[in-house]
């Protein structure tokens, strides 16, 4: 069925390309070619318009044909096949441009500011001592390899290992578009039903991870007062390992108004830990700010994927059959193993989709 754009969508697609067209002028203006920072805020704002201009103008090269083809299909004179491929062209060219309209209503729903943002995951053990550092390892893994699907930058900031092959807390960088506006959603506590390999006995055990997202704040989202900061460096510590106690490379940074602590020393170079450690702090000091503008988000859409808070138990992974609940949108996918190598975009896309409708 042929679907036709509402008029508020349509005058606000015309408003972008004219947006669009002011934009690529000002890139050719030899004011702007001078000032390489703004001719980049420039070219910023105008890439984000790229994609919808890109389905405005199929929209309107698919309107074009269908006229035609809806010309064919209903010429009396016509002869009765050339008619029925005429109706055939203009169903299909009819469902492609639905397609059309539906994405640009997504791309045109109000958006999170920070979506397209780069984040940190902060993964760490809970409760069940050695199983739950094990499965923090397991988590790690999981969104490393589903950010590599995506075509996502993964960088360890941080980790804090138990000699055992876990890890007591795990730090990452994931960088790319969209990363943000897909993981947002997995901060809380995950559970995870399965029998450890110690357990002689066989018995199913339960154990707890937290996960925090965090959005990663640039420095004009959040000033920092150096005399702020108390700075301290160390030997680092693990669980082994040529170099590990030598140097003072660790560096523990304390924000003194808000009592938030970073601690970095996964590199060997005190500078290097030091400006991973105030990446970190300034996105927790940024988090802060936005659960507060959080808690004013309308109830309703609270209830449907949780508040994101660490002590909200948000999935289980139960080994034992095979299952991962997401409790919030009570999605059960009986794939464990492909779902921890990496493969939980059934689950991610539901739970954003169930986030952004109001």
């Amino acid at each position: 069925m042929f679907v036709e754009m509402e008029q508020s969508l349509l005058s606000k697609l015309k408003e972008i390309a004219q947006k669009h067209t002011d934009l690529t002028a000002q890139l050719s203006d030899p004011e702007i070619l001078s000032n390489p920072s703004e001719q980049i805020r420039i070219a910023k704002a105008r890439a984000e318009y790229d994609e919808i201009i890109d389905l405005y103008e199929s929209y309107q090269t698919l309107n074009a044909e269908i006229a035609d083809a809806d010309e064919m299909r209903q010429d009396e004179n016509a002869d009765p096949e050339f008619k029925a491929l005429a109706e055939a062209e203009w169903q299909e060219l009819a469902e492609k441009q639905e397609k059309v309209i539906a994405s640009l209503k997504s791309l045109l729903r109000p958006k999170n500011p920070y979506e397209d943002r780069n984040l940190f995951l902060e993964i760490r053990a809970g409760t069940g001592g050695d199983e739950a550092a094990l499965f923090v390892a397991d988590l790690m893994r999981m969104y490393t390899k589903y950010a590599e699907l995506r075509g996502w930058k993964v960088e360890i900031i941080n980790t804090s290992e138990t000699g055992i092959g876990g890890f007591k807390e795990v730090i990452l960088s994931i960088s790319g578009k969209g990363a943000y506006r897909s993981l947002q959603y997995e901060s809380g506590v995950h559970r995870v039903q399965r029998v450890p390999k110690t357990e002689a006995s066989g018995r199913v055990h339960t154990s707890t991870v937290t996960v925090a997202v965090i959005v990663e704040a640039e420095e004009v989202d959040v000033e920092i007062n150096q005399a702020d900061l108390r700075i301290d460096t160390y030997c680092a510590s693990g669980p082994g390992g040529q170099g590990v106690n030598t140097t003072y490379s660790a560096v523990r940074i304390t924000h003194i108004p808000t009592g938030v602590v970073v601690t970095c020393q996964d590199e060997r170079s005190q500078i290097k830990n030091k400006a991973r450690a105030m990446r970190v702090l300034r996105s927790r000091i940024l988090e802060e700010e936005m659960e507060r503008q959080n808690a004013e988000i309308a109830q309703d859409r609270r209830a449907k994927v949780g508040t994101g808070g660490r002590s909200e138990k948000i999935r289980t992974y139960n080994f034992k059959e095979n299952r991962v609940t997401d409790h919030r949108i009570n999605l059960s996918l009986y794939q464990l193993e492909k779902i921890l190598e990496g493969e939980i975009a059934p689950m991610i896309d539901g739970l954003v989709a169930e986030g952004e409708t109001v």
